[in-house]
């Protein structure tokens, strides 16, 4: 990275970024590093990596990175801010062919003894997810200024959009702390037409079925999660085999989820004409990094059916040799236990 590098695919990063001169001065921080150090970007600009690395074996293994062909991490460390407190925090230090340091910071979640072997992984996906995200979203923004096509301007927005909502997944991801979805309007059948746009830019876009029942009202929910949930489902179905998928809609009076018994539940359902589910998975399908493909996450259910419950809703499926069926089930009014 040269003096004038572009340095605008860090700024949106809520990993904390910092570039360092060769006497470990810095040069440039980014918005989200200057919010976990409690001091203005400008203001920065020209101090010690000291107010980052406050320790002197710290600042050791900074000028013994510039000199190493690799980068070095430095896990969990604790890190002052002008505010007074401290954070733990994971710091990479990686020399760059110009003779400054790049500096990545990543605020690790306090301990929470509730955290769920899921939460746990998805936290570790996101931090991993977020700068590729940054990437793709910069590459996308220089195609979009480059293409005349005007379909091809349209599938670059929708590129940008996506990454824009996969990143702000991302970040909810890394600041959860058990708070509720955010919840608004969300019309089901609008966010299933949206899912519908993001299969047709698939390399290979399945055939698509719409049956809805048009008299379905809005529901509260959390908009971007609930795509989420829904476009892993067809993403699921697709990568097992299935060429057609269907979406449908319906009211459901008199469903139990969970502990309780909701008077009339908003059922979507999507159905696919793949194999079905093995024998051997449909006791553990929901469980994260259970996959029935050699290259698969196995986070793509486990997650929807986190965010299905996070909406006091749930997710179940019936599944035989060309038709499986995986129903959301989301409450629609008051419950009765």
């Amino acid at each position: 990275m040269s003096e004038t590098a572009d340095r605008s695919w860090a700024e949106p990063l809520a990993t904390g970024v910092a570039l360092a001169d060769a006497q470990l001065r810095l040069r440039w921080v980014n918005p989200a590093l200057a919010e976990l150090l409690a001091i203005g970007p400008r203001t920065a600009v020209g101090q010690s990596l000291a107010v980052l690395l406050h320790r002197p074996e710290w600042m050791t293994l900074a000028e013994r990175a510039l000199h190493e062909p690799n980068s070095l991490q430095l896990r969990g460390i604790e890190v002052p801010s002008s505010r007074g407190d401290a954070g733990r925090m994971d710091v990479s230090l990686q020399p760059l062919e110009s003779g400054d340091l790049l500096v990545e910071v990543h605020a690790l979640a306090p301990p929470a003894s509730a955290e769920t072997p899921l939460s746990a992984t998805l936290r570790g996906f996101a931090h991993e997810v977020k700068n590729p995200l940054a990437g793709l979203r910069g590459a996308a923004q220089l195609l979009q200024r480059r293409v005349e096509d005007g379909q091809l301007r349209a599938l670059t927005a929708l590129m940008i959009a996506e990454v824009d909502r996969l990143t702000a997944l991302a970040n909810r991801l890394l600041r959860h702390d058990g708070a509720a979805a955010r919840l608004g309007p969300v019309n089901v059948h609008e966010q299933l037409e949206r899912l519908g746009e993001l299969l047709h830019a698939e390399p290979v876009p399945p055939t698509i079925r719409h049956d809805y029942d048009p008299s379905l009202p809005d529901i509260r929910g959390d908009a971007d999660r609930l795509l989420q949930l829904l476009l892993n489902l067809a993403r699921n179905a697709l990568e097992a085999g299935a060429h057609t998928l269907t979406f449908r809609t319906r009211a459901e009076p008199a469903v139990r989820l969970g502990e309780r018994v909701v008077r009339m539940a908003l059922r979507v359902d999507v159905i696919d004409d793949g194999p079905g589910v093995p024998a051997t998975l449909r006791d553990t399908l929901f469980e994260p990094l259970v996959s029935g493909r050699a290259d698969g996450s196995g986070l793509g259910l486990a997650l929807a059916r986190e965010i299905a419950r996070e909406h006091g809703g749930e997710l179940r499926y019936a599944s035989r040799a060309g038709e499986t069926v995986f129903s959301l089930y989301l409450p629609m009014g008051h419950h009765h236990d």
